[in-house]
């Protein structure tokens, strides 16, 4: 999955950029990397989250100035995010914003795992492991203050005004350039922190962004779906899990039977997802709830028909994951 190229190179030429600032190449930053400089800025190429690392390690050897993450973090304007960029701009409220950007977080080329809790006095953004397999110290440490200017940019982008974290909170201890993340996160920082998070006051949730737009958010959301649902089935094994459960629709195997027909047994499968960020249960629920919007928006079936087809006992049990999928109940789908 880290060596599926599957994303623009808009990374890569940030941070190639902030180096060259620097004095230092582009030849020497992409060293390694299978990325020549007169592709950086190509919209045909397609990188890995691989070889996004590959650089981010060039730059921690090359580059003598601490801020290096924070100042690629800074430009990574969501404008450069193409289709998931702008779904995000255009949404109706900043509780969406932060919903979405987990949903989509898979088409940004990403480093660590985001996720998000809303509490009555408080919305925090949690990191809870870098996708790198077994990252150094440094890599980790820039990899995370990277992501976390970036997420504060990208906030700004939409709210359109400043709209800093209270805080922000490293699982790591103090580096050597600590006095600086204040600068570039705009918020108290501590160090040697439970996990890595960043937290806002709930109050800005209900905020419109700038460009919130109902229209132009429902179709961008509708190509973002679309573009997740390609890249899960090209990817790794998961992706392999999904084309066996979507070959024959309304034909459910067990793990076992998946682990047969990709010639490998379940103990291997469920490790291997695993090392993918998934599961068999995660792939499965995925598809049913993939296959379960797709025939109530294009179909006429009743919720009894489509419960069998996606393998439930009954109609009921089909409503109860349905509403635990979506939050909604099939009557406010087909509207």
């Amino acid at each position: 999955m880290l060596n599926e190229p599957l994303y623009a190179p808009y990374k890569i030429a940030a941070l190639v950029e902030v180096l060259a600032e620097q004095g230092i190449s582009a030849e020497d930053c992409l060293e390694g990397s299978g990325v020549r400089p007169d592709q950086i800025y190509d919209a045909s190429i397609l990188t890995s989250v691989r070889q996004y690392a590959t650089v981010c390690k060039n730059a921690i050897a090359l580059s003598t100035d601490p801020a290096t993450p924070f100042k690629v973090g800074g430009r990574l304007h969501l404008s450069a995010y193409g289709m998931y960029g702008y779904a995000l701009m255009s949404c109706l409220s900043l509780r969406d914003y932060f919903k979405l950007g987990v949903k989509y977080h898979s088409l940004a080329t990403p480093t660590l795992k985001i996720d998000w809790t809303e509490y009555p006095d408080r919305a925090v953004w949690s990191f809870p492991d870098a996708f790198i397999s077994s990252p150094s110290r440094e890599l980790r440490e820039f990899i995370v203050e990277q992501q976390f200017t970036q997420h504060v940019t990208h906030l700004q982008d939409v709210a359109g005004h400043s709209c800093p974290p209270l805080k922000a909170c490293f699982s790591y201890p103090a580096p050597a350039h600590a006095a600086i993340y204040s600068d570039y996160i705009g918020c108290p920082c501590y160090f040697d922190q439970e996990a890595c998070e960043l937290v806002y006051d709930s109050a800005i949730l209900g905020q419109q962004p700038q460009l919130a737009h109902k229209l132009t958010a429902k179709l961008l959301q509708n190509m973002c779906d679309r573009l997740i649902g390609q890249s899960k089935v090209s990817v790794g094994v998961a992706g392999e899990v999904y084309q066996v459960l979507m070959s024959k629709p309304g034909v459910f195997p067990d793990m076992e039977g998946v682990a047969d027909a990709l010639k490998m047994t379940s103990r291997t499968l469920r490790r291997r997802l695993e090392a993918e960020g998934t599961s068999f249960v995660a792939i499965t629920d995925d598809v049913r709830c993939s296959l379960a919007l797709e025939y109530l928006r294009t179909t006429q079936m009743s919720t009894d028909d489509i419960a069998m087809l996606l393998g439930f006992s009954d109609g009921a049990n089909f409503r109860r994951a349905l509403k635990r999928w979506t939050g909604k109940a099939p009557s406010e789908l087909r509207k």
